[in-house]
């Protein structure tokens, strides 16, 4: 493995250890805010620290504009942003965390069974479609964490399920940016300007208003976090992973965000850790390994006779 792809591996898996802990400062701010505020005012954040740091660094190079890639721009930002997250986010609201996490989580799988339509690069392999199934049962077995009955709400779960084609969708979109002409800030900052830009109508239907918006010292410094770490340096990391990896390679890593939110929910708000949740903790590596193992090099077949013996 050279090492721009070891780099790319790392910041995949920077990516989803931030993105894993983000549930404990969502968690915290939905006792103050609603989800589209939360949504709104952490990529706004995250848009102007792209902006400042795009502008001092790429000051003297702007590619021409180019409406097919701006399309791609708003395509990604309504499909991993607004559909994602919202979705997410709503689907929280009308169903059990433990069925979101859970659904959610198979996004890595729900990519890998479209993408092959849109990615010739990206073909569908067994091994790939076997190791999402064996990691999809850690995920089950992490978010259930010893909790066997598992309820369900239509209307939610269906959220849930459609959260997940909106970040295929996403994943798929940025394989079509042209990333010789736009750097990885540069087109991170523009679907984080569509997708806040889509966002507005959900927002004005909301009544938001940032005057009524509580911004205590905790409830800032956990905004900042989300809006300067997990959106505008996640999202950096991980669509830089995936021009490097691929869409396939780069999602895997999602299956470890359970893993991750299980053992921080641990530390921080003393949930307990079950031996069903670290049998899916195995499985969800194992998984993850299957999806990234590459074949063994068929080995030359020997000669039946040593160029002596002839």
């Amino acid at each position: 493995m050279n090492t721009r792809r070891t780099i790319a591996h790392g910041l995949a898996l920077m990516t989803i250890v931030v993105w894993g802990t983000t549930f404990i400062a969502t968690k915290i701010l939905l006792e103050t805010f609603s989800p589209l505020e939360i949504l709104l005012i952490r990529f706004v954040m995250g848009f102007l620290g792209l902006a400042i740091y795009d502008a001092l660094k790429n000051s003297s190079s702007r590619p021409p504009w180019n409406l097919r890639q701006e399309l791609i721009f708003a395509g990604a930002g309504l499909s991993g942003v607004v559909v994602y997250y919202l979705l997410e986010n709503i689907a929280l609201s009308m169903t059990y965390a433990s069925n979101v996490g859970i659904l959610v989580s198979i996004a890595p799988l729900t990519t890998a069974l479209i993408a092959p339509f849109f990615l010739k690069e990206e073909p569908l392999r067994a091994k790939l479609i076997f190791g999402f199934i064996i990691a999809s049962i850690g995920v089950s077995l992490v978010m259930f964490n010893g909790n066997i009955e598992f309820k369900l709400s239509l209307a939610g779960d269906t959220l849930a399920l459609s959260a997940t084609l909106g970040w295929a969708i996403y994943s798929i979109l940025l394989k079509k940016i042209d990333t010789e002409n736009y750097t990885v800030i540069t087109y991170t900052k523009k679907i984080f300007f569509y997708g806040i830009i889509l966002m507005l109508p959900f927002a004005r239907a909301s009544n938001f208003s940032i005057a009524t918006v509580d911004f205590t010292p905790l409830n800032t410094i956990l905004l900042i976090f989300l809006g300067l770490g997990a959106s505008a340096g996640g999202f950096l990391g991980w669509n830089k992973a995936v021009h490097i990896l691929g869409v396939f390679k780069t999602s895997a890593y999602i299956y470890l965000s359970p893993l991750i939110t299980l053992f921080t929910a641990a530390l921080v708000l003393g949930e307990p850790i079950t031996m069903m949740a670290l049998g899916g903790c195995f499985l969800i590596l194992i998984g993850l390994y299957l999806s990234e193992r590459k074949p063994f090099p068929k080995q030359p077949r020997k000669p039946a006779f040593s160029e002596k013996a002839q």
